[in-house]
């Protein structure tokens, strides 16, 4: 039988095992059922829930299901589905047999599709019912994909897909599925970057990386124990997401909420308020600005959350402050990547400081260098790199991506910091994102963070536009508070606003108002939409 990992957390960093002949999802579902947790309810979603032993037995099926298609070790499925149980049973299915599953975005487009399925050789695709328009002719045009196999509900005959996800009431009588003799460094999942500056990129994880995110932030900075209710806005798919909604909470044995519709400001607080009321919520910060947005007079917002986290863009400092003086609880502001899987620099119980990104989480080396690869002195702007045991082995079939981001031991995040002398680092722009303004570097981030104070904006985003004699300054892009009226005035008003906030030659020369901005489906503002 294959080994389970182990951590020891009375050391910091913790120091986390991983056996060598190791099996991802064989060890997130034993080690709850060797705890004694068969009875108790591993994921709830909006029709139906899992126990951690219907859990092993579906995910046992859905295993066999693809070695019955004639799926081998290594070869790939693509993911294409909404937030329910069936989800995780079809990721952990495919890792417990060896092959590779493909878990993609439910926000994108048909061409987008065609590239992730081609690229990855996806031999199935495995997708929630109302995406299917989307993939229509690809088993015609890609030769290497054999099968679209619809999820949804429906009796066996019309839904191909209960073959491998039988309803949540089936009789699953089946002989346990004996896991995969894969290795600790093996392939177990790709995510395709969300593709903010191109094309996306198939990002390859493996076995060990799923167990050392949970155990380094989950456990080591979270805190998360089989007590709590995880309830994460971020869908599965993303990386993010991924380890809030499955991997922590399996390792620990917790309960995991699951939404198959879009987060609103009005759906979150459903789940928050109702029925199995989460003790933690992952969110992003526009999704925490909107909640904050449609607050009615309320001055508190009662909820059983101990904890929030954030990721994805940096949190406003002022969105913090107010969410935390409205419901209660600090938002755990940090920074993850596709790349490294989940947050790796955040900010921790009890030592939030809001306005930055906090420190690295234990396991995690970080160092900012310049364009020469020096490292830079505190209170200097350098490029992130961040060294730690859940980097990716590479970007698929994109070895000069693949090079340029991963150095040896070091990953390059992309993104550029600061770090105070207490060492705290705080965020400065995307390193491509940088305004040079008077000779001096500007951060798009800071002047947005200004922006954003002024209690008429709601969001606000920031790139550089040459003046009349081509020099370059900041020009913002503001999304406003609802019922606020946007005239010059307000333009005036904000600008003096970020004056007193920043050095002068920091505001912007122009304000544009809009309804909202451009971003990708993580949250991520897409700048360069607004410099075309």
């Amino acid at each position: 039988m294959a080994e389970l990992s182990s951590a020891d957390h009375q050391q910091s960093p913790p120091q986390v095992q991983i056996p060598r002949q190791y099996n991802a999802a064989h060890d997130l579902i034993a080690r709850n059922l060797q705890a004694g947790r068969a009875d108790k309810a591993a994921f709830i979603d909006d029709h139906t829930s899992l126990t951690y032993a219907q859990l092993a037995a579906r995910v046992d099926h859905f295993a066999q299901a693809l070695r019955a298609a004639g799926l081998r070790r290594e070869e790939r499925i693509l993911l294409c589905m909404h937030d329910t149980v069936d989800w995780p049973v079809a990721f952990l299915g495919a890792i417990k047999a060896g092959v590779v599953p493909v878990a993609v975005n439910t926000l994108l487009r048909p061409a987008d599709y065609a590239f992730m399925v081609a690229d990855s050789r996806a031999r199935l695709a495995f997708v929630s019912t109302p995406l299917l328009d989307h993939f229509d002719g690809l088993t015609d045009s890609i030769e290497s994909l054999d099968q679209i196999v619809p999820v949804g509900a429906g009796p066996a005959a019309s839904n191909p897909g209960s073959a491998f996800l039988p309803p949540a009431d089936a009789s699953l009588s089946g002989q346990p599925f004996a896991p995969a003799a894969t290795c600790a460094d093996e392939p177990c999942f790709w995510l395709y970057s969300s593709g903010s500056t191109g094309q996306p990129k198939g990002t390859v994880h493996l076995h060990a990386s799923l167990m050392q995110s949970a155990e380094l932030y989950g456990v080591g900075v979270l805190g998360i124990t089989a007590s709590d209710v995880v309830f994460s806005a971020a869908k599965l798919f993303f990386a993010y997401g991924l380890g809030n909604g499955l991997t922590f909470p399996l390792a620990v044995g917790a309960t995991a909420l699951l939404m198959a519709e879009r987060p609103t400001p009005t759906t979150v607080r459903e789940r928050l308020q109702g029925e199995h009321a989460p003790t933690i919520f992952y969110g992003v910060p526009t999704l925490y600005a909107a909640m904050l947005s449609v607050l009615k007079g309320e001055d508190k917002v009662p909820t059983n959350l101990r904890a929030c986290v954030s990721a994805g863009e940096a949190l406003p400092e002022e969105v913090g402050r107010r969410f935390a003086a409205r419901f209660g609880v600090d938002i755990l502001d940090g920074i993850g990547s596709t790349e490294m899987l989940h947050i790796f620099l955040s900010n921790r119980p009890g030592r939030v400081r809001y306005g930055t990104t906090g420190e690295p989480v234990p396991g995690y080396q970080l160092r900012l260098v310049n364009e020469h690869g020096d490292e830079v002195a505190d209170g200097e702007i350098g490029d992130l790199l961040i060294n730690g045991p859940s980097a990716a082995s590479m970007y698929w079939n994109q070895r000069d991506k693949s090079r340029a981001t991963f150095e040896g031991e070091w990953t390059r995040s992309g993104d550029k910091y600061q770090r105070s002398a207490d060492g705290y680092y705080t965020y400065a722009g995307r390193s491509d994102d940088m305004l040079k303004v008077s000779g001096q570097y500007v951060s798009p981030f800071e002047v947005e963070s200004a922006l954003s104070s002024h209690e008429t904006v709601l969001e606000a985003a920031v790139v550089g536009l040459a003046d009349d004699v081509g020099l370059i300054k900041p020009k913002a892009f503001v999304v406003l508070q609802e019922g606020v009226s946007a005239d010059e005035k307000l333009a005036l008003t904000l600008k003096e606003h970020v004056k007193t906030r920043l050095s002068p030659y920091k505001y912007p020369r122009w304000i544009e108002f809009v309804d909202e901005l451009p971003k990708t489906a993580t949250g991520k503002i897409q700048r360069f939409k607004l410099r075309a």
